[in-house]
């Protein structure tokens, strides 16, 4: 893959020319530069002494240094090579395998992983054939052979939609070695089209108290239920959400489940439908009911007009959980397409368009006034990413307030754990992906008086692909207690908000500059106490780097390229990657008849061209021990 010295990197850190400002090392007390320094808690040593980076037995990082670096990539979230990816399908656990198939433009493409994380991508699944494109669906392990497919043993069917000329009917493919080859069932469509214009994405179930399967699709703005003794004959059972929850738009992409309440022995089932693109809702979005299930019936257990809102971004859609995840687990865990019906494909990364979101457990809680609510918390597997930890002292907040907590932090690709005490009447702002001249940001706010959360992405970065794109989003959420607590993922083009523990969430896309790695917060209005705050930097799970290292890898520019005027200046950003790598560059100018470049004096690693004449040249930065270069082009021009 291209992108060497224009990407965007999983490595982040401290600053270490801003260490000691309210910022404590890790477990190790390494200083802030982190030289030589890990987290022992979360970054292990093989056998010759050097970290290891978080991966699986037996998988295999990119042998291209450049693999996965382009501009916007993202380093732990999974996203295709090249081509689009959407609505996530198919997605199943068998034999130590979490099996991650996805919408490929009317095909089903397919990655596998072991932990979640590390994905090897694997060649279409589902390919289109004479019955038409292949759109979502699911996938079982078919333990008991009900199907008649694997002789007496167990394999994997997958239950999919086939479009053809806008009628949409529901097929089954089969698998016997691991999902590696499939074999279409002669008797396709196993449920043919009723009449209906929007009848699609079917997920099915194992129902263990009738021993049967269950299907639930969707037709239109409702969904129906089909029960099958062997995945090739179905018989439709009843209909729900004619009358419930928000019809904005077509339900698509449900799902059903059973979750524990936190806390007790109780059990409840969700449904989950995601919503199309509309004017209503300003995009496509997600909705979830909590009732029971017999089998046959779903019955919601609120008011029917009640709508419950699964994610407050605009980037969490097509949700759907794993199937057959082993009983000694017991976890119920999804994961969503990050990206919108209203701008699906119009994100500027080049050959490959979309991602998905991290992978989320799943539980119920009895949330106070509310009832019960679905809850969504980053999956353990994550914390093995994780290097080397920098903890921010407690810090009070008021407005102009000359103290940044943290300041000394910088990264494109962490997680980062808060807790505040907020009074009554304030409003806090968290800037993530901040530029050194604080223009670019996107911004985390919580106004306490309304009792909402926001995030803004009106100057995140890049935004001219789609007319709405740079907005504001909020979520109603009150504080415990006085406290308001926030576990934020941030990537190279994201960011997932999971506040009071997974009760409230947020996701977003956004593409900054690749060198828009500060972190702010400050009290907008108000005070604050900033309680705690835990920093850790990401490993990528593409290329075998370490995210403790002090050695230079990378050096990433702001832009691949820059116009000036003659006699006019613009300054340029860098970083050093990993950030915990001395930030110093030398620059130089392969014609300063053209350009001249120099060092600049308010921001490390910078440089400010000056146009001399009108041409094009190239500048050059070298890191301090020269091992490590990376060029801009410089186009120079009169001004009238």
């Amino acid at each position: 893959m291209s992108g060497a010295g224009q990407g965007t990197e999983a490595a982040a850190g401290l600053n270490g020319r801003d260490a000691g400002k309210g910022v404590a090392a890790g477990a190790e007390g390494q200083a802030a530069s982190g030289a030589g320094g890990y987290d022992a808690e979360t970054v292990e040593k093989n056998a010759t002494g050097k970290p290891t980076t978080g991966a699986p037995a037996g998988f295999h990082y990119a042998s291209d240094p450049n693999y996965y670096t382009e501009t916007f990539r993202p380093q732990y979230h999974l996203s295709p090579e090249s081509g689009n990816m959407s609505d996530p399908n198919g997605m199943v656990y068998l034999e130590g395998e979490y099996h991650q198939f996805y919408q490929n433009s009317g095909q089903w493409g397919h990655a596998v992983s072991t932990d979640l994380l590390h994905w090897e991508h694997l060649p279409v699944a589902l390919a289109r054939d004479s019955l038409g494109e292949i759109w979502s669906g699911s996938a079982v392990v078919d333990a008991k052979d009900t199907s008649g497919f694997f002789g007496g043993k167990a394999g994997l069917v997958a239950i999919f939609t086939h479009w053809k000329g806008g009628l949409q009917s529901q097929s089954i493919a089969y698998s016997a070695d691991k999902g590696r080859t499939w074999t279409k069932y002669e008797g396709n469509p196993v449920i043919p089209n009723p009449g209906l214009k929007d009848f699609r994405d079917p997920k099915v179930i194992w129902y263990a108290p009738t021993k049967s399967w269950v299907m639930v699709v969707s037709v239109d703005n409702r969904v129906r239920f089909y029960t099958s003794p062997d995945l090739k004959t179905w018989t439709m059972t009843s209909e729900f959400g004619s009358d419930q929850g928000s019809h904005a738009a077509v339900w698509e992409c449900p799902d059903l489940f059973e979750l524990p309440v936190e806390g007790s022995k109780e059990k409840r089932w969700v449904l989950t439908v995601s919503i199309g693109n509309n004017t209503a809702t300003k995009g496509s979005t997600a909705q979830y009911f909590v009732g029971t299930f017999d089998g046959r019936t779903f019955k919601n257990d609120n008011a029917p007009s009640e709508v419950l809102w699964t994610d407050y971004g605009k980037d969490f859609y097509a949700a759907v959980s794993y199937s057959d995840i082993p009983a000694k687990d017991g976890r119920r865990i999804w994961l969503g397409w990050m990206s919108n019906w209203r701008y699906p494909f119009a994100m500027p990364t080049g050959a490959w368009k979309g991602s998905m979101s991290i992978p989320r457990e799943l539980t119920l809680r009895d949330v106070a006034v509310q009832g019960l609510r679905l809850v969504q918390q980053p999956v353990k597997e994550l914390t093995a990413l994780r290097g080397q930890k920098a903890v921010v002292e407690r810090t009070p907040l008021s407005p102009g307030g000359a103290q940044n907590p943290f300041d000394g932090l910088k990264g494109t690709s962490y997680e980062l754990e808060t807790e505040l005490t907020v009074q009554p009447d304030a409003q806090v702002d968290l800037a993530l992906r901040r530029s050194a001249d604080g223009g670019q940001a996107t911004v985390v706010s919580y106004d306490a008086a309304a009792g909402v959360l926001s995030v803004d992405r009106t100057h995140a970065g890049v935004s001219t692909f789609e007319k709405g794109f740079a907005e504001k989003v909020s979520a109603p959420l009150k504080l415990r207690d006085g406290k308001l607590k926030l576990r934020l993922y941030v990537d190279s083009a994201s960011l997932e908000v999971f506040a009071n523990d997974g009760e409230t969430v947020v996701s977003s896309i956004m593409f900054p500059d690749p060198t828009s790695s500060g972190l702010s917060v400050e009290a907008v209005k108000g005070g604050a106490v900033l309680e705690r705050a835990s920093f850790y930097p990401l490993q990528t799970v593409w290329r075998q780097e370490d995210v403790n290292s002090s050695t230079p890898q990378r050096i990433v520019l702001s832009k691949p390229s820059v116009d000036v005027p003659v006699g006019g200046s613009q300054a340029v950003a860098a970083d050093v990657l990993p950030y915990r790598a001395p930030q110093g560059l030398t620059w130089e100018s392969d014609n300063e008849m053209i350009a001249k470049v120099s060092a600049s004096a308010s921001v490390a690693g910078g440089a400010v061209v000056t146009g001399v004449g009108s041409g094009s040249t190239v500048i050059r930065a070298k890191t301090s021990d020269g091992r490590v270069t990376a060029s801009m082009n410089i186009f120079v021009y009169e001004t009238k």
